[in-house]
């Protein structure tokens, strides 16, 4: 027998056992969560935008919000000693856990499945769930929706805040978008008149009360709407649009799966809760975030 003989019954064997046995063929899948548990530290991504009652720092360099005590009750429960956020760019979010430059992302990054079907990634079990409202200065001229056919609406460029201000003016009900780079940029150009009424999410409207007095909203929660490309994968998805779950590779299974253990618990025994209500935001809609869930 030949070296090349050799070689191709090794590879033919090889090939054999990855249909056979599929998992002695994917050793990393095990090495995710095996390794962060080796290193004793879990790394997470988050783009830091100083907003509540997401994540921000105090002066001593502490985080708080919604994500530092997501953060620490998971690593608790996945029985990891310490964690760590890595702050980034939210473009660099996803590329850099591909990468391996943190093990997971916890920044508010809504569920789509454009995302999972294009970026390879995969989300844990939702944590809470975002909706838009219309913000106008409680002095404002606007009241109902029917108002707002001459305003400019201010949001946040890149985000699903800024998608449903768009939507409303292909719907007619408002006459233009200026997007901002960050969440604080729309409300300083709503103080200075620069636009009309401003499209955020109800976690960034409570941020920003408290940098910005005189706030009131008009018209009713505006939930997520799928682009009509993805309408029909949305409709099928178990969660529901505007969730926000944790995100993983989805070469992590193992990994995937005892966040969403911890995930479960958290909610079961009433943890979950406890963080929401702790930064306000906590409705009876957040305790059902799948599609099947009727609030009662």
């Amino acid at each position: 027998m030949t070296k090349y003989d050799h070689s191709w019954r090794l590879l033919f064997c090889l090939t054999i056992n990855c249909f056979l046995t599929p998992i002695f063929c994917l050793p990393a899948y095990a090495e995710c969560l095996d390794d962060i548990r080796q290193a004793g530290m879990l790394t997470a991504g988050n783009a830091l935008l100083g907003a509540h009652p997401s994540l921000w720092q105090d002066k001593e360099g502490v985080y708080h919000g919604i994500d530092a005590d997501l953060l620490q009750e998971l690593t608790k429960r996945l029985g990891i000693p310490h964690s760590q956020f890595i702050i980034t760019e939210w473009t660099t979010l996803v590329p850099g856990l591909k990468v391996g430059r943190w093990d997971i992302i916890l920044s508010d990054l809504t569920i789509t499945e454009e995302r999972i079907a294009y970026a390879h990634i995969a989300y844990s079990r939702p944590y809470f769930m975002l909706y838009d409202r219309i913000i106008v200065p409680e002095n404002s001229p606007l009241h109902t929706l029917d108002d707002l056919k001459k305003a400019n609406l201010g949001s946040v460029l890149g985000t699903t805040d800024s998608m449903t201000a768009h939507m409303l003016v292909d719907k007619n009900i408002a006459a233009k978008v200026s997007d901002f780079n960050t969440f604080g940029d729309p409300f300083v150009a709503l103080r200075n008149k620069q636009v009309d009424a401003v499209v955020v999410d109800q976690g960034t409207l409570q941020a920003q009360k408290e940098h910005f007095a005189g706030l009131r909203t008009i018209g009713p929660p505006l939930f997520y709407e799928p682009k009509p490309a993805w309408k029909d994968a949305q409709a099928k998805a178990s969660y529901r649009l505007g969730d926000e779950g944790i995100v993983v590779r989805n070469t992590c299974p193992l990994l995937l799966k005892a966040i969403n253990k911890a995930m479960d618990d958290m909610k079961q025994d009433g943890t979950l809760r406890t963080i929401l209500r702790r930064y306000h935001v906590w409705e009876e809609l957040q305790d059902h975030l799948n599609q099947n869930e009727q609030t009662e």
